[in-house]
Parts: C-alpha cells; structure tokens; sequence
C-alpha cells in the first residue's frame, strides 16, 4: 500500500447558518454540499455559496449528470438541481446508518458508516446490487477515472483511501492533517477531491496523487 500525508490545497467556509458539513458532490461547475436542512451550491473559484435548497441533507449527495442524489435519514432522494423539487424517493440500504454517496457506471455507491461497508444500489429501487467490505468507518465514496476512494473518520483521525473494487484491498491511502475530518467526499474528475469537514463547517479541496504507469 502507498501511504502519504495529504495535500490540503484550500479551505472553503466556515459559511453562514451552517453548522456541519455532510455530503458533497461536483456538477461540473459548482461543489454542493449537505448541511442539515439545505442543499448548498458553493462556486469553488470564489468561494461563494451560489444557491440553496431547502430539503433535508443528513449525509451523502451525488450527481448523475442531471439530478442530484441526497440521503435523507433512511431514504435516498433524487433531487432537480433547478428547482429543487423531490422527483423520486428509494430506500437507503443502511437504513439511516448511511454516510457517503457517489454515481458511477449507471449505479449509486453508499456508505455505510460503522458497518464499514460500500453498496452498490439500482438507483431506481435501491437494491443491493453488491457490498465492498472496508476497515474502517466509511464516510465519503468517489469514483474517478476508474478508481475507487472513499473517506474514513475513527476516533480523531481521518484519511482519503483508494480500494480494490473487488476485494476492498487498500491500494493508496491519504492521511488528513490531525483534528482534520472528512465528511463527504466528491472528486473535481481531475487532480482533486472535495471533502466535508463535517462539524468545523468547512470544505476542504485536497490533491489528487498522480498515477504513475506503473500502478495498477
């Protein structure tokens, strides 16, 4: 396993009337992220929050391309980014124990916090389509150029850890400055994630580590 110290480019926040930072997503322009009772646009060049939604963000948010994806206590809802309308509503597969969330192949990604699981659901009916096994608590889930991550958060430590789809190896791992903790968890698609900062209030934007040819 590669292990480094991760790289904190900037910090985003604290903002007004948030109190804690829970999911993140990226629509390709905006960062949002899940404070409690709103959905938040943040423009990541300014640092400016651009929008908000009032719906309820407990813990992870994803993006599809053209709908956001929000966990709500035991349920997932698909959310209309331009109006902010509730279009349709699965079971979350932890039940409300969910932490992260990420779209990819055509599926939604969870985290199940203290199970230390990662479910693969039909972002249709919720069903479990299959479960990578973690080591640790789960908290945020990206998928970026075929790759893997999600955050971890036990006890004062947090990391950014790359796993093997299949087995839930860890292949890569980055360790977050002490005190410093990772909430949700959204790649830019390029050269770094955006990652909550759960009750700091704060969003974080962190370095992607460059692959060499030689990885896997």
């Amino acid at each position: 396993m590669k292990r480094s110290a991760a790289e904190v480019i900037r910090e985003y926040g604290p903002f007004p009337g948030v109190d804690a930072v829970h999911g993140v997503s990226y629509d390709g322009r905006q960062v949002w992220f899940a404070a409690g009772d709103t959905l938040n646009a943040l423009d990541p060049a300014s640092g400016q929050t651009v929008r908000s939604l009032n719906i309820p963000a407990h813990a992870g948010t994803a993006f599809d391309g053209r709908h956001l994806y929000q966990i709500s206590e035991s349920r997932i809802q698909k959310v209309d980014p331009q109006t902010g309308s509730v279009l349709a509503t699965i079971p979350a597969p932890g039940g409300g124990g969910d932490s992260g969330l990420a779209w990819a192949e055509g599926s939604l990604w969870v985290g199940q916090y203290r199970e230390r699981k990662i479910h693969q659901i039909d972002p249709e009916t919720g069903k479990v389509l299959r479960t990578i096994e973690s080591s640790r608590f789960v908290t945020g889930v990206t998928w970026v150029d075929g790759e893997l991550w999600h955050g971890t958060w036990e006890g004062e430590s947090s990391d950014l850890r790359r796993i093997d789809p299949r087995t839930g190896e860890v292949l890569e791992r980055l360790d977050l400055p002490a005190g410093v903790m990772v909430s949700g968890l959204e790649s830019d698609g390029a050269d770094q994630f955006f990652c909550g900062g759960g009750s700091s209030g704060k969003l974080r934007a962190v370095r992607r580590p460059k692959r060499s040819a030689m990885q896997d």
